[in-house]
């Protein structure tokens, strides 16, 4: 019996005995995926990092309100409002996220000046690295790249606060980089596309960067940074709750070494039901256009939109991607402040007929779900709904749309390394309760 035949004979052995009745889970009082039966989180630490607000207190009610994200106590609408059409806004987040204050001009040309300079891989790495054993999965590659950035730095697993400041400005600042050159190397050697590797220009920002590596002409023009940098600012952090930045913290408290914790990360990160959804809503998208033949018609709309929530139509998982969030309830304030962007960028491309489309189902798919499932909270279209249609407008392929994710969240990974191994001194170790009955011990040569 090969590899093949086993796995398929054995697989429903591993089903049967791993399969848990969901209704204990009720019966002990335990919370699947930290959540209660509400959708709230179990509280499992501190921070001073950023705050969600989905909800208010009025008379002693929790009540759904507009959504509200803050980093460092500033709120994320005030800060992309205050970099005006200008850029840098990532940069200027990021010192934000890492050091708990917006920086003075001197400081923000000190910090802009230090990424340039870090923004660089080591000599060959590019070659010897990104460019061997490509990837079609560019967040595995980036994760290879990670892990073996650690065989560059002689202090690889020093904890010393400063020196963990220093790793994670590095790799704040190359992110894009490894995500860039992994798309090539593979798009190259896989694809048999043209291979196209440019240098970023120290004087531009990450945003302006990561267009001029991707495209082989490096031309860009300033709404395209713009709208870019924005969706990076609405990716950098959320709350410290989610899958990613939990698992950074969990890799932080067992001592272990920045470029370890960060791989971790990113291989949460790329799990579909992480940092894959804008993804998913592109390819529905795709199946909505190619079904629903008067995209203007509200009520074909609705009628392929409930096939879709019935399970009769798309993916037939029943889900239209984009509408609801696990946290949010009324509105997500990302893409509140990314669909501005959105609807100027469509102009530009000359993209109204989609973005259209996109308003209509916005509109529509939040009554549907509403009126078809039993919502603890309201449901709003999140930031993944507008996100993957900004990374089309601007031409950056499917490969890379988790990737950008990445890009804008390693920001805030950082932060919470540093505020872990600053206020926290203990293993992060849940409990589960077993549910194994015990048994006796059989000699093999006494079992059938």
């Amino acid at each position: 019996m090969n590899m093949n035949e086993y796995v398929k004979a054995h697989a429903a052995q591993c089903a049967s005995v791993d399969q848990i009745d969901k209704d204990l889970y009720l019966q002990y009082g335990v919370k699947r995926g930290l959540r209660d039966l509400n959708g709230q989180g179990v509280l499992t630490g501190l921070t001073n990092i950023s705050s969600i607000v989905a909800f208010e207190e009025k008379d002693g009610k929790r009540v759904p309100c507009d959504g509200k994200l803050w980093y460092r106590g500033y709120n994320v609408e005030d800060l992309i409002r205050g970099s005006g059409d200008g850029l840098f806004g990532f940069e200027e987040t990021a010192y934000l996220l890492l050091f708990g204050e917006l920086p003075s001009t001197g400081d923000m040309e000190e910090f802009k000046q230090v990424l340039a300079e870090c923004r660089d891989l080591p000599t060959n790495f590019t070659r010897d690295v990104i460019m061997k054993a490509p990837s079609v999965d560019i967040m595995n590659s980036m994760t290879k790249s990670v892990l073996t950035l650690a065989s560059y730095d002689k202090q690889a697993t020093v904890l010393d606060l400063d020196n963990v400041l220093r790793q994670s400005i590095m790799l704040i600042s190359i992110f894009s980089l490894l995500a860039v050159y992994g798309y090539h190397a593979y798009n190259h050697y896989e694809k048999d596309g043209s291979m196209y590797i440019h240098r970023p220009d120290p004087a531009l920002s990450t945003a302006e960067n990561f267009l001029r590596m991707l495209r082989p002409d490096t031309q860009f023009n300033h709404l395209e940074a713009k709208a870019l940098e924005v969706a990076l600012i609405l990716h950098m952090e959320h709350g410290g709750g989610n899958n990613s930045t939990f698992t950074t913290r969990v890799v932080t408290s067992s001592g272990s070494d920045t470029y370890s914790a960060i791989a971790a990360a990113l291989s949460s990160l790329k799990g579909p039901k992480h940092g894959g959804a804008n993804l998913m809503v592109m390819k529905m998208m795709d199946d909505i256009r190619a079904n629903v033949k008067d995209h203007r018609d509200d009520e074909e709309i609705e009628h392929y939109l409930a096939k879709i929530l019935n399970k009769e139509a798309f993916d037939r998982k029943g889900l239209i991607y984009g509408m609801g969030h696990a946290v949010y309830s009324v509105s997500d304030p990302r893409e509140r402040v990314l669909k501005r962007f959105v609807e100027r960028l469509a102009v530009q491309k000359q993209r109204e007929d989609d973005m259209g489309l996109y308003e209509r189902i916005e509109r529509i798919a939040p009554l549907l779900i509403a009126k078809q499932r039993k919502m603890y909270k309201g449901v709003s279209p999140n930031v993944d709904f507008y996100s993957g249609f900004v990374y089309d407008m601007l031409g950056i392929p499917v490969e890379l749309y988790t990737p950008l994710f990445a890009i804008a969240r390693i920001a805030g990974w950082s932060a919470h390394r540093m505020e872990e191994l600053v206020s926290m001194d203990k293993i992060i170790r849940p409990a589960y309760k077993s549910l194994m009955v015990q048994r006796e011990y059989v000699p093999r040569d006494r079992r059938e």
